[in-house]
């Protein structure tokens, strides 16, 4: 982060508007932070659930490939647009499974839940 600033974009802490959302739509792949999200209840700000509505631009192949874990970046933002996950991420279970799910994916045995 902190490329040269060539746009002449506003800089934000001395990070573009990109850079910024680009962290923050990364950090969208750890569950204890969705888990936080739900605990302060951001997840119920209509105003934040626009904003995770806004972020689905890094679906888009030309924002996607700057995502350093783009498949659970992407796959949290997508549940995220759902009211049920919103409200499902703040059981411990959920983050539990949605842990185990990144652990045995990272590792290329499956989806949890599955068989084989």
């Amino acid at each position: 982060m902190g490329s040269v600033n060539t746009n002449r974009e506003p800089l934000y802490g001395g990070y573009t508007r990109f850079e910024l959302e680009l962290e923050f739509v990364q950090s969208l792949s750890n569950p204890h932070y969705l888990n936080h999200l739900a605990s302060t209840k951001l997840l119920q700000n209509p105003q934040f659930i626009a904003y995770l509505s806004y972020l689905q631009y890094f679906t888009q192949p030309e924002y996607t490939k700057y995502l350093t874990y783009p498949g659970p970046t992407l796959k949290a933002l997508e549940l995220l647009q759902q009211e049920r996950f919103r409200a499902d991420v703040l059981s411990p279970e959920t983050v539990g499974r949605l842990v185990e799910a990144g652990v045995m994916a990272s590792l290329g045995v499956g989806s949890v839940g599955g068989s084989g």
